[in-house]
């Protein structure tokens, strides 16, 4: 089994359902068309990252995660200041963390998303210049992670919490089962 990803929580994730899989990524253009949905960009992104290692004997994971409020998607921030800006935008407020997954063997294929919801408080400046030190929001889309000093933020979610830290673990298990 490969898992087709460069994050070290999806990693992690992975372990609870099997420890027999390896790590491969490779370099795929992550631009998405613009207005595109949260839920079809996921799906897009989980795709074209599996694609590059079908084969007829491994069974490939690939999964992408966006955060989304008011339609809008939000990556990884470039920098400092536009980590800020997306912690700003989501006090106090709620957005959904969307995570797609496509399952590739040979010709079989099979691609699904799953959403949840978050609530922030309302974050002050000093609170988020306090998580802005962590460094933690420099490598996670929306610009934290739920999973470390993020959950500090978080007032209350509607969903899947593994989904928000990057894989729907119990969805992909018995997806695979199924597969």
């Amino acid at each position: 089994m490969i898992l087709a990803s460069k994050s070290p929580r999806r990693r992690e994730l992975m372990k609870y359902i099997t420890d027999d899989f390896e790590i491969k990524t490779a370099q795929v253009d992550e631009t998405l068309s613009d207005g595109v949905s949260p839920s079809d960009a996921v799906l897009y992104l989980s795709k074209i990252k599996a694609e590059p290692f079908r084969g007829e004997n491994d069974l490939v994971i690939g999964a992408d995660t966006v955060v989304s409020i008011d339609n809008k998607i939000l990556g990884k921030p470039a920098n400092a200041d536009a980590a800020r800006d997306m912690l700003r935008l989501l006090s106090g407020r709620w957005h959904s963390v969307f995570t797609g997954v496509t399952l590739i063997k040979g010709e079989k294929e099979k691609s699904f998303f799953v959403e949840t919801r978050v609530k922030f408080y309302s974050l002050s400046d000093e609170m988020i210049e306090n998580y802005l030190k962590t460094n933690e929001p420099f490598d996670k889309a929306g610009a934290y992670g739920i999973q470390g000093f993020g959950c500090l933020l978080v007032e209350k979610i509607e969903g899947d919490y593994f989904n928000v830290v990057g894989l729907p673990v119990s969805k992909v298990y018995h997806a695979l089962l199924a597969f």
